[in-house]
């Protein structure tokens, strides 16, 4: 059996020596609850808020005691500057195209609407020269940094089998911009754990997935069943229900990493009753069989606001020459979405038939 101490496994990235000022673009409910929280949790300073309806970025900052830009000119003008674009994915393009040449830049996920705004995007960093990330904050959770140092240490040995389930109900009306799009869980949700996934196994050779609605939920997907491809011994499976809405007791936001050696269990309690949740937890065993003592590891923080003060440390960090490589740049980034893009083709595929009894 293996000896570890919980309370050890990192669970922060180290923030920047000299954090540069941000500038945010967009004044959603996103910044509210998780950006302004987390760099004032980690001491960045905020260079400004813009968004097309000036009121709201007014009253923003106002609550946050920042300033707020007019126009968007005046935001980019903005010196020595870490853009940070909280816009929904139809405007990253348009926004990016007003940035200065050479900019530091976090988009927030996903990194455009499909694969193909997606490659627009990277192929302006690669002209503009932009040092660039996409928002995929939750590999930066306390909870799953803790979960990649174990996984570094040894302690769970190879992962072979890796779930995500999902079950419960998600209050979509707190994200108006979604109505009307043709792709809607797996691009702003699903996302999240195919990102995660790919961090941890590297890149699938293939998907299979199927996303649909719910007669109660006008949008136009709400749940989702995908396998990952990673060979013939790992088994990698997602089971997302965003309508379980029969109350607390049955809903679970789960997701399972277990490897030849040990194993992890994390709760992400953000998801449950989103967005007050519950705190997340994590259970880690480095043994197999009757010596698997499940032992709990005490979090520093959760996914919101903690985690969006990681991605941007990483961020700073490259940027300054602090850190060697930048998680989620926009370069890694573009697998994701290409695995998304690769999910909604599945889905729109027709089922293999069940062969029907003769005669």
């Amino acid at each position: 059996m293996t000896s570890f101490d919980p309370a050890s496994l990192v669970q922060a990235w180290p923030l920047p020596t000299a954090p540069r000022p941000i500038v945010i673009i967009g004044a959603g409910g996103i910044v509210n609850d998780a950006h302004l929280p987390a760099y004032a949790l980690a001491g960045f300073p905020v260079a400004g808020i813009f968004d097309r309806d000036v009121g709201r970025a007014k009253a923003l900052a106002e609550q946050w005691g920042v300033p707020f830009f007019r126009t968007l000119d005046e935001a980019v003008a903005a010196r020595d500057a870490i853009f940070d674009l909280a816009t929904p994915p139809a405007a990253h393009l348009e926004i990016m195209r007003r940035l200065p040449k050479g900019a530091t830049v976090l988009i927030q996920k996903p990194m455009g609407r499909d694969l193909d705004e997606a490659t627009a995007i990277l192929n302006l960093c690669r002209e503009r020269q932009f040092k660039a990330a996409v928002n995929f904050q939750l590999r930066f959770s306390p909870m799953m940094l803790a979960v990649r140092d174990a996984l570094q240490r040894g302690l769970l040995g190879r992962l072979v089998d890796v779930e995500m389930h999902l079950n419960l109900v998600t209050p979509w009306h707190l994200f108006p911009f979604l109505k009307g799009m043709s792709r809607v869980e797996i691009a702003v949700h699903s996302i999240h754990y195919l990102d995660l996934i790919r961090g941890m196994l590297g890149n699938p050779t293939g998907i299979h997935a199927r996303t649909l609605g719910h007669p109660g939920n006008e949008l136009a997907q709400t749940r989702t069943s995908a396998m990952l491809d990673f060979g013939p011994d790992v088994r990698c499976t997602l089971s997302i229900n965003h309508d379980h809405d029969f109350g607390r007791k049955f809903q679970d936001a789960t997701f399972r990493f277990e490897g030849d050696q040990g194993a992890a269990s994390v709760k992400l309690g953000l998801l449950l009753n989103y967005p007050a949740g519950e705190p997340d937890e994590l259970w880690i065993t480095a043994a197999r069989g009757a010596d698997a003592d499940w032992r709990q590891v005490p979090l520093a923080g959760g996914w919101f606001p903690n985690a969006f003060a990681g991605v941007m440390s990483n961020l700073q960090r490259f940027s300054a020459g602090e850190d060697d490589s930048l998680v989620t740049s926009v370069e890694d980034a573009w697998h994701t979405m290409a695995l998304v893009e690769a999910a909604f083709r599945s889905a729109a595929e027709p089922a293999t038939p069940v062969p029907q009894q003769p005669g």
